[in-house]
């Protein structure tokens, strides 16, 4: 399974991964999800939202124990995330065919859509439209860089937009959701191969927009120039000198500059903040700190600055008793917590949630260099058989 996926969408030029919602690459991991579903006799079917679900059992019974995770990445991302665990939830249901497990719940596999939010913005859209988290008229609004609205680029890929939208009924009907993960840092380099998740920290995207003046890079003064770009780079410092004071994490990773010449002073730069902490009070403060900051920079250079933010998601507590369950099952697994959102924080307000990580023995993720060893993958895949078989099972 996991040379299968290898090529799919990856760049020649970089190595990485660029699997983005709706497109072509996307559209090749979504057949092989399905043939996979196929070919172990499970019973194949999309949601409302686009997400995949493959079942054992009854799609309508109650109880049921859900786990997957997405196959898209983020530009130029890794093999990894996402993808380990959508491949580990089959082997682990082969292996559990292997032991002979007698299947007393309803047992799916999952792969939610646009978890990344590389094409659209927004994180785990599958499983926000899912929850109810997303409501139906903001994601019909969503644009990618070209312009092409989300709806548009679901119907080209032969999916239908207008049934988008909180899926209750089917989230009422499981009784547990466990996702497997690499481990996106490396907590685990010097213990166990497999850990458990406490929580996720509060996070989000915020998008700061500096309106300053086009003119001549070649005859303009100085003193005479209103440029946004000197504004944001004076925030880009600010927010990691705020955000190391804080003890947390701000990340300006994406840029786009108006009129975008090498000869222009820019009209317009648009700089996306992402932005994260260990609790919900030093993550509000800290974005007030960038933003004023970049509004007092802003003052002094003749550039407006505007913030909006774009997504949020509070702090994820994970299910205590279905967290503990697990660390027993695996014998006293490590329980960490995460910065990384997820899908299984998404459906934590819904659903029970835990998850599972497996070491990352560099700690690098979205990127070409992300890593886990095949021990460990294999090791990952046992633990998710025993907590499936522990939940599923008679």
């Amino acid at each position: 399974m996991w040379a299968e996926l290898l090529p799919v969408g990856r760049s020649a030029a970089s190595g990485g991964y660029r699997r983005h919602a709706w497109n072509g690459a996307d559209a090749e991991c979504r057949a092989w999800f399905e043939q996979q579903a196929r070919d172990r006799g499970l019973h194949y079917e999309l949601d409302r939202n686009g997400n995949q679900w493959a079942w054992l059992g009854d799609p309508q019974g109650t109880g049921a124990i859900v786990t997957g995770s997405h196959l898209d990445s983020v530009p130029d991302g890794g093999a990894f995330d996402g993808p380990l665990g959508v491949v580990s939830s089959f082997a682990a249901l082969d292996e559990l065919r292997g032991r002979g497990a007698r299947f007393a719940k309803p047992l799916a596999i999952v792969n939610f859509g646009d978890e990344e939010g590389a094409r659209f913005g927004v994180a785990c859209i599958g499983s926000r439209l899912a929850a109810g988290v997303l409501a139906p008229e903001q994601a019909v609004e969503l644009r990618d860089a070209d312009g092409v609205r989300l709806p548009d680029a679901m119907e080209r890929a032969g999916y239908d937009p207008t049934a988008i939208g909180a899926d209750r009924d089917r989230l009422a009907r499981i009784g547990a959701f466990v996702e497997l993960h690499v481990e996106q840092g490396r907590y685990l380099a010097e213990d166990q191969p497999v850990g458990v998740a406490s929580a996720i920290w509060p996070h989000g995207r915020w998008r700061f927009d500096f309106h300053g003046e086009a003119n001549h890079a070649g005859t303009t003064w100085l003193d005479d120039r209103r440029d946004p770009m000197l504004t944001y780079a004076n925030t880009v410092l600010a927010a990691r000198k705020k955000a190391r004071l804080a003890g947390a994490l701000a990340t300006f990773g994406k840029i786009a500059v108006e009129p975008n010449g090498t000869n222009a002073i820019a009209s317009l730069v648009r700089g996306w903040l992402d932005s994260r902490a260990a609790d919900e009070a030093t993550l509000t403060e800290l974005v007030e700190q960038i933003h004023q900051a970049a509004a007092e920079r802003g003052e002094r250079d003749g550039v407006k600055v505007e913030l909006t933010r774009e997504s949020y998601t509070p702090v994820v507590d994970f299910d205590v008793p279905l967290r503990d369950r697990i660390a027993a099952t695996l014998h006293g697994a490590p329980v960490l917590p995460t910065g990384a959102g997820h899908d299984a924080g998404i459906l934590a307000s819904a659903v029970p949630t835990a998850m599972l990580f497996v070491r990352n023995p560099s700690g690098v993720s979205h990127s070409p260099a992300e890593h886990a060893e095949l021990p460990d993958c294999l090791a990952g895949v046992s633990a998710l058989a025993d907590v499936l078989e522990d939940l599923a099972c008679q």
